[in-house]
C-alpha cells in the first residue's frame, strides 16, 4: 500500500481511487483494506484527494461480468450441469450478529446472478467455504454440501466462487481439487470449476466501469474515448 501510494504521488496523481477487490463487504476484508490505506495516509504530510470504494456485490456491471463468465465456461462443456453451486468464503456467525453485512451481500449476489442467468432458485445453491476454528460459521458449508449433493440426485455440478476477484488457494486447491474429489467420491459424475474473473476482459471492463462511476464520469463516453 505504501509503495503504491508513493508511486502514484511521484506520478503527480492528485486524486486517487481506492477500490478494495472484495465484492461483498466484510470488516475483515474490505475493512482491513481501509485500515491499511488510512494508516499510510496518517503518515503522509500531503494527502491527495481520494475516493474510497465500498462493496460492489450488486452493480449491473459486476453481475453481468459474472454471468458472462458462466455462459462462456458452460459453452465449453459437452454436458449440462444439474446445478450451479455458488461458494463464498465463510465468516463466523458472530461477526454477522455484530453487524457485518457480508452474508446478506453474498445472498444478494447469488440472487441477482441466478436471475441474470435465467435460472430457477432450485438450480443454484449458495454455500460458504474455508471454515477454521471451533466457533459457529455461516452455513451451509461448501465441503459438506459437495458430499451431500450426489445423494440428492445432483450428479453434474458447476461451481463458481463469486466473492473472489482472482483465483487463489481457496478456489484452485480447496474447490477445484479437494472439492472436486469430494463430489466425485460421493457419487457425482461430472464436475467443473468456473474460474474467477481474474484478468479477463469482462473482469477488467467491470473494474473500469466501477471506477469511472465513482469518479462521476460518463462511462459510455469515457470508454468511447
Amino acid at each position: 500500500m505504501q509503495q503504491a501510494l508513493d508511486e502514484l504521488k511521484a506520478a503527480n496523481c492528485h486524486e486517487i481511487v481506492m477500490l478494495p477487490l472484495y465484492p461483498q463487504y466484510s470488516a475483515v476484508t474490505t475493512g482491513a483494506a481501509y485500515d491499511a490505506f488510512f494508516k499510510v495516509l496518517q503518515q503522509t504530510r500531503y494527502i491527495p484527494a481520494f475516493r474510497v470504494g465500498h462493496a460492489y456485490h450488486d452493480p449491473p456491471a459486476y453481475i453481468e461480468a459474472l454471468a458472462q463468465s458462466v455462459r462462456n465456461h458452460l459453452n465449453t462443456l459437452d454436458w449440462t450441469p444439474d446445478m450451479i453451486l455458488m461458494s463464498y468464503h465463510g465468516l463466523p456467525v458472530r461477526y454477522h450478529k455484530n453487524g457485518d453485512p457480508y452474508p446478506c451481500h453474498c445472498w444478494k449476489t447469488s440472487r441477482l446472478l441466478t436471475k441474470a442467468l435465467g435460472l430457477n432458485p432450485d438450480q443454484v445453491r449458495t454455500t460458504f467455504q474455508s471454515k477454521f476454528g471451533r466457533e459457529e460459521w455461516l452455513t451451509p458449508a461448501t465441503d459438506a454440501t459437495l458430499e451431500e449433493l450426489p445423494n440428492e440426485g445432483i450428479k453434474k455440478l458447476a461451481v463458481i466462487t463469486p466473492g473472489f476477484a482472482a483465483d487463489c488457494v481457496e478456489t484452485l486447491e480447496e474447490i477445484n481439487t479437494e472439492g472436486r474429489s469430494a463430489f466425485l467420491e460421493a457419487g457425482g459424475e461430472d464436475f467443473t470449476f468456473i474460474p474467477c474473473l481474474n484478468e479477463s476482459t469482462e473482469g477488467v471492463d467491470m473494474i473500469e466501469t466501477l471506477i469511472l462511476e465513482m469518479l462521476g464520469a460518463d462511462v459510455r463516453n469515457s470508454k468511447a474515448a
